[in-house]
């Protein structure tokens, strides 16, 4: 993509003067501090570092990506929203998914007033040439959303259909990558670099197991990454979280050996649920969780409830799906003996 990202970006956000923090005026760690308005007692009381540096240089150190493309977000959430109030100009542009998928994307749309366009995956979950064709006849999309792996069916969708579209779609290419750390399937974090337009966003959510923590990363050219930090709230990452983030990133054999138990535990899954006669169908999965069509999708849902095991109804998206995540050892035993027993009545 030849031309300048500016092109895509809202009038009103091109000519916004951002605030100005007291820590974006002053960046240095010592001294006496009263710039902030801060309480000098406690803790807590200093602002955080509004751009995560020493964070993301952790990442960066991860990844092996430039810190000055890495954006960090109040979960993907604030990520996926922010792509919205930069891109999209409510009411007009419009954004594009592939449907069935994370349920954020139309959210974010709708709390934004864009048209969010649903094109549906093929049979088998994925995007074919024909889909890409329809998608790309849609008029003032600005941003297209790919969830790969994908939620709620969990596969990887087609490396050359995403890069057909990347290829061929001129506006902001916004790649979900929330389960990458449990798929065999390389990053398209490499991309960036070759298509300027293209955003890659991850998570430490799930495989990193910091739910809790609400810190989402994306990964971006450094003209996309200006208007980020231009729109994003001052100090969007807690210092809390920021340190609860650095402390797990320092121990990366355990997060290596977590997504090798889950990915373990996740076959034994499949094995142990596969043959059992409420169970139609158990798609392929690329990620921490299965979706399973099963004979009455409410009725497990409701039954394994009464048994304090809670799976995810997805009927209403796939008719008799539920979603199951993997869980350690010992729920995924209580999981599997509960199925049983409903399967053999």
């Amino acid at each position: 993509m030849g031309s300048s990202i500016q092109q895509f970006v809202r009038k009103n956000i091109q000519n916004l003067a951002p605030y100005s923090s007291a820590r974006e005026e002053y960046t240095g760690t010592e001294g006496v501090f009263l710039d902030a308005n801060e309480n000098p007692f406690g803790g807590l009381n200093r602002y955080p570092d509004p751009y995560q540096r020493e964070l993301k240089q952790k990442i960066a150190a991860l990844k092996q990506f430039d810190a000055n493309q890495i954006f960090l977000g109040n979960g993907s959430d604030e990520i996926i929203d922010l792509a919205f109030r930069i891109f999209c100009e409510p009411g007009i542009d419009k954004a594009l998914t592939f449907s069935p998928t994370y349920g954020m994307y139309e959210v974010a749309a709708n709390i934004n007033a864009v048209d969010l366009i649903k094109i549906p995956l093929n049979d088998d979950f994925n995007i074919d040439g024909k889909t890409i064709d329809k998608a790309l006849m849609h008029e003032n999309v600005k941003l297209i959303f790919i969830c790969s792996p994908n939620n709620p069916t969990g596969n990887l969708l087609d490396v050359t259909a995403v890069e057909s579209i990347l290829d061929r779609f001129k506006g902001i290419v916004f790649i979900d990558e929330a389960y990458i750390d449990f798929s065999k399937q390389p990053s398209f974090l490499k991309k960036i670099a070759e298509y300027p337009n293209l955003v890659v966003c991850q998570t430490l959510s799930k495989a990193w197991g910091l739910a809790g923590v609400r810190l989402g990363i994306a990964y971006m050219s450094q003209e996309i990454m200006a208007y980020y930090n231009k729109v994003k709230a001052p100090y969007n990452i807690s210092a809390v979280n920021q340190e609860q983030a650095l402390k797990a990133l320092n121990i990366e054999v355990e997060y290596l050996e977590n997504v090798r138990l889950i990915l373990k535990e996740k076959e034994r899954l499949i094995q142990a649920l596969q043959p059992l006669k409420i169970i139609r169908t158990i798609f392929p999965s690329d990620a921490n969780f299965l979706l399973v069509e099963v004979e009455d999708a409410n009725n497990l849902y409701n039954r394994l409830l009464t048994k304090q095991i809670i799976i995810r109804n997805r009927h209403s998206v796939l008719k008799n799906c539920v979603r199951i995540t993997v869980g350690t050892t010992a729920e995924n035993n209580q999981l599997i003996t509960a199925v049983k027993e409903i399967s053999n009545g």
